[in-house]
């Protein structure tokens, strides 16, 4: 469906530009852009390189484990039905320190395995009948904790927005960490409304 709608957009934007005369300037534009977005591939790399060695630094000193068990009590309130000692809690816990970091780039693996476990965790209790039953190698329908996790995931509750700093710098900002504190907030009201939403249809759902 996107395809179709940016194919349509595209068409009608050279539609429009050659109408109105403006094809040269499309064109300019075009190759002007694509020019900026290499450099700015560039630019980011050495910003992903420096965070993604931090993240590595801090699994190593076992950081990350100790924030992990510091989200024990977060993460049982976030997701009940998730046994405490299930490979899905560290994955998740992984996943939302990332997001926290602003490292989207280093969540997207954990964020993958932990929708994995948590699909296991689901099949396993259909096996045992505690769970709607698996219909060709598929659980029929997404977990409240699978659920949870994906809309925490999207509002990426962000301390350090790394990808929206490079991107400032890289377009002439002259203070381009000021938004850290605007990012913050506005992820944390986000994250906020998330969980208030999901908890609210839990409790919708099981009454």
């Amino acid at each position: 469906m996107l395809n179709i709608l940016w194919g349509i957009m595209i068409l009608v934007g050279i539609f429009y530009a050659t109408v109105t005369g403006n094809l040269g300037t499309m064109t300019e534009t075009i190759l002007q852009s694509a020019g900026e977005a290499v450099t700015l591939a560039i630019s980011m790399l050495g910003v992903i390189g420096m965070w993604s060695g931090f993240l590595e630094i801090a699994d190593g000193s076992g950081l990350i484990a100790g924030m992990t068990r510091g989200m024990r009590r977060p993460l049982q309130f976030l997701f009940p039905d998730v046994p405490e000692n299930h490979p899905a809690r560290e994955y998740i816990a992984v996943n939302i320190i990332a997001n926290i970091m602003g490292l989207g780039w280093a969540a997207t693996p954990a964020g993958l395995q932990a929708m994995k476990e948590l699909k296991n965790l689901e099949e396993e209790r259909s096996r045992a009948g505690n769970a709607p039953a698996v219909k060709g190698g598929h659980i029929p329908r997404a977990s409240n904790a699978m659920c949870t996790f994906l809309v925490i995931n999207i509002s990426s509750l962000q301390l350090i927005p790394v990808n929206m700093i490079a991107y400032r710098n890289q377009y002439g900002s002259a203070h381009s960490a000021s938004i850290i504190v605007p990012g913050f907030i506005a992820t944390a009201v986000t994250t906020l409304a998330g969980i208030v939403y999901c908890k609210i249809m839990q409790k919708m759902t099981s009454s």
